[in-house]
């Protein structure tokens, strides 16, 4: 169809501003990058952004190693269909500690100033990749129990940043997520059943959770357990 004058006037207008838009966006994407690197090993690559020009490099290499010493081996542990190509971005501009998704890992640089030691944020982190657990219908504190689980058993550098499973006390429960369900999720393990994360870990990412899985891995559902848990905490 052949546009009258007029009209193909507007048409490239449109197209000029669409373009221009576009073009704007890329830039915001790219700005502030300071440092960008990618590095395959074997099978996987880490693709390294940096977007703080006070970002200490000598962390940012930890990042790095930490990535590749833990990450594959947790791959073939509980999912090798994870994703072979992983994104750090060191941005000034996000206020948490960090944060995943789609395979992005984005951290505060910050944290790092306040503790330059807890380079294992990336093995929980990086966890989350591995879990690829999507819109499951499983429990948020199973997920993030099952993160800081795998951090406490593949972390390289827990002691030095001063991390560690709590102390079982009577305010905690099961479903406080993070270090505290992991903890129990260690004594599960060693009382119940040695398979238990492996198995918990590939229910929820199939999407197939449900209550009952707990009384079909273990005997017992989570509150029993737990009751359990808190008469000999022993791990």
């Amino acid at each position: 169809m052949q546009l009258k004058p007029g009209l193909r006037f507007l048409a490239i207008v449109a197209l000029f501003f669409v373009f221009s838009s576009e073009t704007s966006a890329q830039k915001r994407n790219t700005a502030n990058i300071i440092d960008r690197d990618s590095i395959t090993h074997g099978q996987y690559t880490l693709i390294y952004i940096n977007k703080d020009e006070n970002f200490k490099s000598e962390i940012g290499q930890k990042l790095k190693e930490t990535f590749f010493e833990v990450y594959p081996e947790m791959a073939r542990e509980y999912n090798r269909k994870a994703a072979k190509k992983v994104v750090f971005v060191i941005d000034p501009a996000y206020e948490g500690v960090a944060a995943t998704s789609n395979g992005m890992v984005v951290f505060n640089p910050r944290w790092f100033d306040r503790s330059p030691n807890d380079i294992d944020v990336v093995t929980h982190e990086v966890m989350h990749i591995v879990q690829d657990y999507g819109n499951t219908p499983g429990p948020w504190w199973v997920a993030e129990g099952i993160a800081d689980y795998v951090r406490y058993k593949y972390g390289v550098n827990n002691a030095a940043a001063g991390w560690s499973l709590p102390e079982v006390t009577d305010k905690q429960n099961y479903d406080n997520s993070y270090r505290i369900s992991a903890r129990f999720f260690v004594w599960i393990e060693q009382n119940k059943n040695k398979h238990f994360i492996q198995k918990m870990d590939r229910v929820m990412r199939k999407h197939t959770y449900q209550d009952e899985i707990w009384v079909k891995l273990t005997g017992k559902n989570p509150a029993e357990l737990w009751k359990e848990y808190t008469l000999n905490p022993q791990i």
